[in-house]
């Protein structure tokens, strides 16, 4: 099989199981509160990654300090302060609304690049930006635009809000010369123990009245394998086999509409107008900020 291909192959298994995450959250999230589901599922992916390092001889255990040292910044971003937001945006928004304002993360990487990596910012990346936030007003107010009647005007922020986490990370994540499976275990080891020091001082319960343990433990893990570890790295597969990166690189963007299929069909969300319109908006903003015109 030619790399192409694999590397397709790669790119719809980590499709497939990003366009999973959005139900999984929702359903964990009736068993965990916020802390509890990041904790759970730092905690899965964390130990994941270090068996991922060490059957494939990465060695990243070599140079334990340093490592720590320099993951504290990113580990703080994510998976701590990015998955905090989000799950608690998760947790006031229907499933549908929180992952397409999430969306907005390539948009918000496009301005930090102009900041932190001297990039320029074009009039397409302005264009964007515009449409994106269109995007932003129709999904938050359920096309309610006229009187602006946002849903949940604080929900909504948080998930915006993580996009902007996210991209900070990921410009992050670019000056560091690690490699990725390294980094990212470190990052989610610094993560994990900032989490339980954060559950620790705040005293806050993991699981929710009546939650299941069982089922609590199986989401969170799905969510740690699934959203946090096992994809991370087969994404990285597909563009490292890949001879075109833009065009596996826009294939994230069916991610949210596949994700529309099972928020409907397992959580039974009716998929609203606006937030078609709105992710359509925000998807098509994303593929101009990246298109060559």
């Amino acid at each position: 099989m030619k790399n192409q291909s694999k590397s397709y192959i790669f790119a719809g298994l980590s499709i497939l199981a990003w366009s999973s995450v959005s139900t999984a959250f929702k359903l964990a999230l009736g068993q965990l509160n916020p802390a509890g589901l990041l904790f759970f599922s730092a905690l899965f992916a964390t130990l994941f990654l270090a068996c991922y390092n060490y059957i494939t001889g990465q060695h990243c255990f070599i140079g334990f300090t340093k490592n720590i040292q320099q993951s504290l910044f990113a580990g703080f971003l994510n998976p701590y302060l990015y998955y905090v937001v989000l799950f608690i945006a998760y947790n006031r928004l229907r499933a549908q609304e929180a992952q397409s304002l999430n969306y907005t993360w390539a948009i918000m990487l496009s301005i930090l690049s102009v900041v932190f990596l001297g990039e320029h910012f074009r009039l397409k990346d302005m264009l964007a930006l515009l449409v994106s936030l269109v995007g932003v007003f129709i999904i938050s107010t359920q096309g309610s635009l006229s009187i602006l009647k946002f849903d949940d005007a604080l929900g909504s922020s948080l998930a915006i809000g993580s996009s902007f986490i996210w991209a900070l990370y990921w410009i992050v994540s670019i000056k560091d010369k690690r490699p990725n499976s390294s980094k990212l275990f470190y990052n989610f080891l610094v993560g994990t123990i900032l989490i339980l020091l954060h559950i620790i001082i705040t005293q806050e319960s993991l699981f929710k009245p009546q939650a299941s343990l069982a089922y609590a433990l199986l989401s969170s893990l799905w969510v740690g394998i699934f959203e946090m570890g096992l994809t991370f790295l087969l994404w990285l597969k597909a563009l490292q086999l890949t001879n075109n990166t833009a065009k596996i690189s826009n294939l994230i963007f069916l991610s949210p509409f596949i994700s529309m299929f099972f928020i409907q069909s397992i959580l039974k969300e009716s998929i609203h107008p606006a937030t078609i319109i709105g992710l359509l908006l925000i998807v098509v903003s994303n593929l101009v900020q990246k298109s060559n015109l």
